[in-house]
Parts: C-alpha cells; structure tokens; sequence
C-alpha cells in the first residue's frame, strides 16, 4: 500500500512547524534537513498563519526509496517512515508529498522534543538554536534516544553550552563513527551554542 500524505479532516486546521516551534527554528530545520539529508538546497517561506513553502533549488532529490548507509529504506529527506509506516524500498514519491512528509514529520518530531524539554519553551528567551539542534537532532536519532539523553537534561537544567557539546556523541550508525555524522553533529552545535553566550 504506496503511503499517501494525509488529509486533514475537514474543518481542522493542519498542525505546522512553525506552531510547535516558532517561525525562526522552523525556518531553520526545514532548510537544514534537507542539506543534512539529501545535500539539497532549497528556499523556505513561512506565511504569517505558519504555513510553510518549500521550493527545491539544486542538488539530488530522493523521490524513489534508496538504502541508507546502514540498510534502513529511505526517501526524500532521510524520511524512513511516514505516520507510523516504514518507508519501503519500492515506494516512490512526488517533490510536493516529500514537502508535506517532511514538514509531518517534522512537526511530530518537534512535539515530542518539545515536550521531554520544557526548557526550550517558546516562552524562554533565545532558544531557537537550541530547539533547532535538538530537533534535528531527534529527527536523525529518534525522539526516544533524544528524549533520554544526556543533552535533553542539561537542556533542562540551562546548561546550553554543555548541552549543545553533549548532542554531538550521536556520531554513528552501524555501531561505528560516521564521518557524515561528525560533520552534521559540528554543524548542529554550531548553531546551538549561539544560545549559549
């Protein structure tokens, strides 16, 4: 059964990123995950209801199920589910599905992150960086690892620079460290401890 975007039921209003978030973080993510994933650029606008565009500009767009680096199928942007229903290496998807995927997930990813972390509230001042790296973070790790780790805790405590040091030993896959992973860790935290000064 090909996997499908959902729609929203009538009369309800869909969920953004921008909602959970902020503008700021969900700018942020939606134009990071796609460089960190798939090495493409693209143009974000967020409209004043959050309602986000997402418009490719250059590089590979993963519209057909590949095996990533460890075997696990993927599509779009790093995405190997959608609502629950892993990715299969048969499926294959439009540019707008992968946007409306993307930005799903995203927003479920964001929600569970913003709950284990009542530290990176919309209410605290300067924590888009942070909401960033650990929404990314998650995105890549799982929300149960991000909500468990060490990072989230100092999160909590206030401790963003030991924090935004702490997200980077998520740097391997297959049991090894990836050097891929190295490197979209380091430019995580260097956003991420912009909150920190």
């Amino acid at each position: 059964m090909p996997i499908e975007p959902m729609e929203q039921p009538k009369g309800r209003k869909r969920l953004t990123l921008a909602a959970v978030v902020g503008t700021v973080t969900a700018g942020l993510l939606l134009t990071n995950i796609p460089k960190d994933e798939s090495g493409r650029t693209v143009k974000v606008s967020i409209a004043e209801n959050g309602e986000a565009t997402v418009r490719h500009i250059s590089g590979k767009q993963y519209l057909k199920a590949y095996l990533d680096i460890v075997g696990v199928a993927t599509a779009c942007d790093g995405l190997t589910s959608y609502k629950g229903r892993k990715i299969t290496i048969r499926d294959q998807f439009s540019e707008e599905q992968c946007a409306v995927m993307l930005e799903d997930e995203l927003v479920a990813h964001a929600s569970d992150v913003m709950g284990c972390t009542p530290g990176l509230a919309l209410t605290i001042p300067r924590r888009d960086n942070v909401r960033f790296a650990a929404v990314s973070l998650a995105y890549n790790i799982g929300t149960r690892s991000y909500c468990t780790s060490t990072g989230r805790r100092l999160v909590n405590e206030g401790k963003i620079g030991p924090a935004c040091d702490a997200f980077t030993r998520f740097n391997r896959a297959g049991g090894r460290v990836v050097d891929g992973l190295v490197k979209r860790r380091a430019r995580e935290r260097a956003v991420c401890i912009k909150d920190a000064v």
